[in-house]
């Protein structure tokens, strides 16, 4: 699939629901278990996905967009999102992510993108030169990625418990 605006826009629009859908109503042993080690829970994937709203994903559409002429991103602090949430319920994370997340497409929205716009660039720490068009697919994908993330910390909590049918659950061999 070609990148399209709309369609990077229809994920990323729906990750807030999909994440309140799969979280809200769980007891906190699903939320705050991991899979051993730094792992993250899904309390602290959700945490990750507000202080990327807060701090990488629109500054660095900004950096991109701007007519400076370095267009050096910060490093991306991954840690510092497990500290910034404290003690709030996933409920409570989960709203200000969509908050966040409502914003951010606001924004993205608000700018109008055009074609040549989407091959703008900046220049990430590690990979060199980016352009618009890669960090938003970059965006979409992370998105997916920390679903897909958050399915797979939750299901090997019962890795044990499945008995035999674990050799027909992907999810827990791979």
């Amino acid at each position: 699939m070609e990148f399209d605006l709309e369609k990077t826009i229809s994920i990323l629009s729906q990750t807030p629901s999909t994440l309140a859908a799969m979280l809200n109503e769980l007891p906190d042993e699903w939320l705050q278990k991991n899979e051993g080690g730094d792992s993250w829970c899904p309390i602290n994937v959700i945490s990750h996905l507000i202080h990327g709203e807060k701090t990488d994903w629109i500054e660095r559409v900004k950096i991109i967009l701007s007519d400076e002429k370095e267009k050096n991103f910060k490093t991306f602090d991954r840690a510092a999102s497990i500290q910034s949430n404290g003690d709030k319920s996933i409920k409570e994370l989960i709203a200000e992510f969509n908050y966040q997340r409502n914003q951010s497409l606001d924004y993205i929205k608000s700018l109008h993108l055009s074609d040549k716009d989407f091959l703008k660039t900046g220049v990430h720490p590690e990979f060199g030169e980016v352009t618009l068009k890669q960090l938003l697919a970059t965006w979409a994908v992370h998105d997916l990625g920390h679903i897909a993330q958050i399915s797979r910390v939750m299901a090997k909590q019962y890795t044990h418990e499945v008995g035999p049918w674990i050799n027909y659950l992907s999810i827990l061999t791979r």
